[in-house]
């Protein structure tokens, strides 16, 4: 079974940051994905990276305020998060898409179904 494991999480106040990290089981993936789900809402990709080449995709609602990126030595991805905002309040999960299903970058690679294994998610909180 592969289990990934999220870390980093907690609480900051409104234009401060964070970094959440996942750690893997040392596989090869062909994407790496952070994913962020709040209460009744749907689950939101918020960005997105492949592995061998470290080109990373956004959301929107991210794009210039948080960073992905992976150290292949330590099987560790990150989400670095600053300007943080009160509505970036969610569990956020580490996701990865097996070698077996390439997709590439894209809208596509923010979407949920596009990912095979998933970890218990941390919880980040950013008051006003």
């Amino acid at each position: 079974r592969v289990q990934l494991m999220e870390s980093g999480g907690g609480s900051a106040q409104a234009g401060g940051s964070l970094r959440l990290t996942c750690t893997t089981p040392g596989l090869t993936f062909d994407r790496m994905a952070w994913f962020r789900q709040a209460p009744g809402k749907e689950r939101e990709g918020v960005a997105a990276i492949l592995p061998g080449v470290g080109n990373a995709y956004y959301s929107d609602s991210v794009k210039g305020r948080f960073t992905i990126s992976i150290d292949n030595a330590k099987n560790t991805v990150y989400l670095e998060m600053s300007s943080l905002k009160p509505e970036d309040t969610s569990m956020y999960f580490c996701a990865a898409a097996a070698a077996s299903h390439p997709g590439g970058l894209g809208q596509s690679s923010l979407w949920p179904e596009m990912y095979n294994y998933w970890g218990q998610g941390t919880q980040v909180t950013v008051s006003s």
